[in-house]
């Protein structure tokens, strides 16, 4: 039987301690950070002369499961992707399920009225339109 101790500090990593006689070393230290269960999918980030392009890699969802917020500071893709309910043992996991949320700063203004968003092909695509400057007339 393993004797588990941990030692923890708030905001710092998780240090564990295992103790097993069948090893001939006494101790030895595991390194892990906190983990999320909320994961962040692959996105890119790129501009043209006329909008701002977000296109995030998520395959095996519908156009409805996913939350898109724009607020003046960032831009938030929120969904979840439901891992298919059948009995398996994993031999090897690297595919992510559950819940995500992609955050993007925006550093440009956002013309609101035309953002368009397309699902297709495993891929999210968001076109921002880049507000157009106003002219201003002085009177006298």
């Amino acid at each position: 039987m393993k004797e588990i101790d941990l030692k923890s500090e708030s905001k710092s990593p998780v240090w564990f301690t295992v103790s097993n006689p069948e090893v001939r070393v006494d101790h030895f230290h595991l390194r892990m950070g906190p983990r999320s269960r909320v994961w962040s999918p692959p996105t890119d980030v790129f501009e043209t002369e006329e909008s701002v392009i977000i296109r995030v890699e998520v395959a095996g969802m519908k156009e409805t499961g996913f939350s898109i917020s724009l607020d003046e500071q960032s831009l938030i893709i929120q969904g979840s992707r439901l891992d298919p309910p059948e009995r398996r043992a994993y031999h090897q996991m690297e595919i992510r399920f559950g819940e995500f949320i992609s955050q993007i700063e925006m550093h440009w203004v956002i013309d609101h009225n035309g953002i368009k968003a397309k699902y297709e092909d495993g891929f999210l695509r968001i076109c921002l339109p880049k507000a157009k400057p106003h002219q201003v007339e002085i009177r006298e």
